[in-house]
């Protein structure tokens, strides 16, 4: 599959090579030596403008406009370069949604993200996860404005009796033909493939948009397959565009994060990774098996996972060498070059501007969704944060259930479950942690518009509901109580917050009450692996002032990601649906209000630690939550200083 096109970001201009110092690849390559970077965007989610929706503010630290303004300096550091998309770029923000959900998109429509890669003259990207969210039409319609490849090679609309006989959704891989200018001045032919590849579990995660429409394959299953292929066609080198995190460093089948076994497929030259929002090479994968964060390696390739939202640019640098009949691969280097970076006083230093024309090509839909987030639906007597998610009941997680079961018990009269106790199961999206000490939401008292309740709920999920029992609603707290590093009893602040535990698997279950017994290890790892099957963290819980009857059926809501096996939770793996709602969570919430006119969702505390004698652990939060630390319902906050990273920490008695 060969894409023929010339484009004006790959060789770079001599005069404007001239205005900056050369990578010193550049600079000693040789007749027959040349040198290529590989510029790699991952994971934007609709950030094209450094603004932030759901605070609706600017902001230094995201944003493709600012990405693309050091792409041509980028690019004149090196005789040749290349220009890729790693995937998730269609979902993730305000605008994402408006384009979907408000504007649409008609035939001969050009997607704002779209837009502005055509106009930086991208070579070709691959799909992540979050580009099914909106379903297959709208991808698409939005993929049809692309002026450029896009290649993944494990989502199949039929399989074959080989993985090469697959139809694929898109086309599974493209070899692109170019001139290369090597270390004399001179230019030769190259054939440069690009192979695509995401998570299979979004099969899992948009179940109601793929099942019966797209299957998947193996990501190292895939690529052994094809990358050779792509050999026999003539690829010089291949690039694995891996919208797959850095993850475990054997293969296992159907995994998540595949990149490191990935790096060790025959034929793959380098990595180009994405999908877990972190940074390589960097901190984020010090000590890691199969990665080498001072080479730059994965799986022993060069690699590259550029964070998030434009945070980064991902380079890497390849000298290659010709033999006389093709070229390969020398040595390679790797770099995340950032747009931002954080003060010791926690302000944000810009390290870029903008580039305009990606502002101009996209200004109207971002005007347009502008005026989409800023439309009131309601009013909140009381304020809506979740600076304090993670360790006590919250506000922002109340809202989030309160609207969820009324929307239920509608959805329920007249079925079979009718009568049946309804729960609800909801998570904090924004608590932190990879986000930052900026990343919580904060509505204060009075109007709520839509850029709120999208505030409040990130995911463009769409309500479900699951029937289980009591002792199975047992576990899925055990499961969510992972959240929680075990505590020594007597230990004094010791680190209370499991690191790798995303917060959108700590799932509070409204309609029981509960404690978190810490002394006990957690029975669940954070990948929902039961680790310690004696463990008993969940004590206490009871449904209705009396001990929960583990055979009682109860009807949980909760989301399509977490109802279809997201976060791997006990009672939670799509067997168990028995209601697939129409409509967002975000909508639900928004009319939940709407006919509220004034909702007050003052947290419960239904759940609580279990109290530990002289015992006190520190946790990690914003420096903005401060001013609600007092007012948190069954427990006491009080400030433990800051930590070296702008988050300011607190101290929890037991």
């Amino acid at each position: 599959m060969t894409f023929t096109i010339s484009r004006r970001g790959f060789l770079a201009g001599t005069a404007g090579a001239s205005l900056v110092a050369l990578h010193p690849y550049s600079a000693r390559a040789q007749a027959g030596q040349a040198h290529l970077r590989i510029m790699e965007t991952t994971d934007i989610h609709v950030h094209v403008w450094p603004y932030d929706y759901y605070a609706d503010t600017p902001v230094d630290t995201v944003g493709l406009s600012r990405t693309a303004s050091i792409i041509q300096s980028i690019r004149d550091e090196s005789t040749n370069s290349i220009l890729l998309d790693n995937g998730d770029f269609l979902q993730g923000n305000p605008m994402g949604d408006y384009m979907a959900y408000e504007k649409g998109m008609q035939d001969g429509d050009i997607h704002p993200v779209i837009a502005a890669m055509n106009e930086l003259g991208y070579e070709a990207m691959t799909l992540g996860n979050h580009e099914f969210n909106y379903g297959l039409d709208f991808l698409q319609k939005a993929l049809a404005g692309a002026g450029f490849p896009v290649v993944c090679c494990n989502v199949t609309t039929t399989q074959g009796d080989s993985i090469t006989e697959d139809e694929t959704l898109v086309p599974p891989y493209t070899i692109i033909e170019r001139e290369i200018t090597d270390g004399a001045g001179d230019t030769h032919p190259i054939r440069i493939g690009l192979i695509g590849f995401v998570p299979p579990q979004i099969m899992q995660w948009d179940r109601g948009h793929l099942m019966g429409n797209v299957d998947v394959r193996d990501i190292v299953a895939a690529a052994e397959a094809y990358v050779p292929k792509m050999k026999e066609e003539g690829a010089d080198i291949v690039i694995a565009l891996a919208h797959s995190g850095i993850g475990g460093a054997e293969a296992t089948e159907m995994m998540e994060n595949a990149a490191i076994p990935l790096g060790g497929v025959e034929g793959i030259d380098a990595i180009l990774s994405g999908h877990s929002h972190l940074v390589f090479p960097g901190p984020d994968y010090e000590g890691w098996d199969g990665v080498d964060v001072e080479a730059g390696t994965i799986g022993g390739k060069p690699g590259v996972m550029a964070g998030f939202w434009g945070s980064h640019m991902g380079l890497i640098d390849l000298m290659l060498e010709h033999d006389g009949e093709r070229w390969s691969v020398a040595s390679a280097e790797t770099e995340a070059r950032p747009i931002s970076q954080r003060e010791e006083d926690r302000s944000i230093t810009a390290l870029v501007e903008d580039y305009e024309p990606v502002l101009e090509v996209t200004e109207e839909d971002h005007e347009a969704t502008l005026e989409y987030v800023r439309r009131a639906v309601g009013e909140t007597a009381a304020p809506l944060y979740s600076y304090f998610a993670l360790v006590a009941d919250d506000p922002s997680v109340q809202i989030v259930s309160n609207a969820q079961t009324w929307y239920i018990e509608q959805m329920m009269q007249g079925t079979e479950f009718e009568g049946l106790p309804i729960l609800s199961a909801a998570a904090p999206f924004k608590a932190g942690g990879r986000g930052g000490p900026e990343y919580y939401t904060d509505v204060p008292v009075g109007p709520v518009a839509i850029k709120n309740v999208a505030d409040l709920y990130l995911y463009p999920n769409t309500v479900r509901a699951v029937k289980i029992d009591g002792a199975t609603v047992r576990e899925w707290l055990e499961r969510s109580a992972g959240m929680f590093n075990q505590i020594e009893p007597g230990a004094e602040d010791a680190t209370l917050l499991n690191p790798d535990f995303p917060s959108y698997n700590f799932d509070v279950i409204d309609g029981v009450t509960y404690e978190i017994d810490l002394s006990e290890p957690s029975k669940y790892d954070s990948e929902g692996e039961e680790v310690n099957p004696d463990a008993n963290r969940i004590k206490n819980l009871m449904f209705q002032g009396e001990p929960i009857d583990d055979a009682q059926e109860f009807v949980v809501a909760t989301n399509n990601y977490r109802a279809s096996g997201g976060g791997s939770f006990p009672g939670a793996d799509g067997s168990t649906i028995i209601f697939e709602g129409p409509d967002t969570n975000r909508d639900v919430i928004v009319r939940y209000i709407v006919e509220q006119g004034t909702i007050d969702p003052k947290a419960d505390a239904n759940w609580t630690f279990a109290p530990m004698e002289d015992t006190s652990v520190i946790f990690e939060t914003g420096p903005a939550g401060a001013q609600y630390a007092e007012s948190v319902e069954g427990v006491e906050i009080e400030p433990a200083g800051d930590s070296d990273t702008g988050f300011a920490l607190f101290r929890i008695t037991l």
